[in-house]
């Protein structure tokens, strides 16, 4: 009986979060006009410890002080909420499931009639019943196909995506496609390491500008956007191997043979005082 397993990314939280690093750096992809010409803004995951930060000649002048504009990531919060979840919500609380003990709570998706082994089952019962190969006959014992498949944990992740300028025409370049990219509604779809996710964006934009103080400080112009995932997790990462879809096929007919030889049978066309062989 066939057993084939193909080997799956599997989803983390390290996934999701380079899904939505990927939409805000590659998908976005935003330019703005600066002292330098039209560039495009550098995006900083927020993540690396600070001395990385400091000594990091991109994103700092000769003094230490951010260059800006930048575009800084951050993952604010993990939830699993139950009442946020994707398509399949059903739960199976033992840890195998299925009828031969598929683990890590497989859940069948598909079954269909395997090809090869009916055909084969069927030309030799053909040849036995009206000998000749491939000749039509009812044959009950079918052969399907069964896939398998993990059964995704629903998560939600907040994502902070900080707009930091020093013009307001660079702000207003920034945050424009925030509010268009998506139309009119704040739903797209992000993808990374043959994963798909749900991203929300979120419509309260908070604005954290200095003009209004009056002190010494620089001027700069601060918006916080929050991207709202809802990614799912296979596996248990580094703790369990990787996850994998199992593809078997049906049991339709169980034999158990034994030697008449050892247990002294006689042969069914011979008489009961012929007997087929002593021991």
């Amino acid at each position: 009986m066939p057993n084939n397993e193909v080997t799956l990314q599997p989803s983390t939280i390290e996934t999701i979060d380079q899904a939505l690093y990927n939409l805000i750096n590659d998908g976005f992809n935003l330019h703005t006009k600066t002292n330098g010409g039209f560039k495009k803004v550098p995006v900083l995951w927020i993540f690396p410890e600070r001395s990385f930060n400091v000594k990091n000649k991109e994103i700092r002048d000769n003094v230490g002080k951010l260059k800006l504009p930048l575009i800084t990531v951050e993952r604010s919060s993990f939830e699993k909420d139950p009442s946020f979840k994707g398509g399949y919500q059903a739960n199976l609380f033992a840890n195998t499931s299925g009828p031969r003990g598929y683990r890590k709570h497989q859940r069948m998706i598909k079954k269909n009639i395997a090809q090869e082994a009916p055909r084969e089952r069927a030309t030799v019962k053909s040849f036995k019943d009206v000998k000749q190969h491939h000749y039509p006959i009812e044959n009950k014992k079918v052969v399907y196909e069964e896939i398998y498949m993990p059964i995704p944990v629903w998560v939600t992740s907040m994502y902070t995506i900080t707009l930091r300028t020093e013009y307001q025409q660079q702000m207003n370049d920034l945050m424009t496609p925030f509010a268009t990219r998506t139309g009119n509604i704040n739903s797209l779809l992000i993808d990374y390491d043959g994963h798909r996710y749900e991203a929300f964006i979120q419509s309260d934009i908070a604005q954290g500008n200095n003009l209004s103080n009056l002190g010494e400080e620089e001027r700069a112009f601060q918006t916080k956007v929050t991207i709202k995932v809802l990614g799912y997790l296979l596996g248990d990462g580094t703790n369990e191997e990787v996850p994998k879809i199992i593809k078997k096929e049906t049991i339709v007919e169980v034999k158990l043979v034994r030697e008449r030889t050892i247990v002294g049978d006689r042969k069914p066309w011979e008489s009961d005082n012929d007997k087929y062989r002593d021991i």
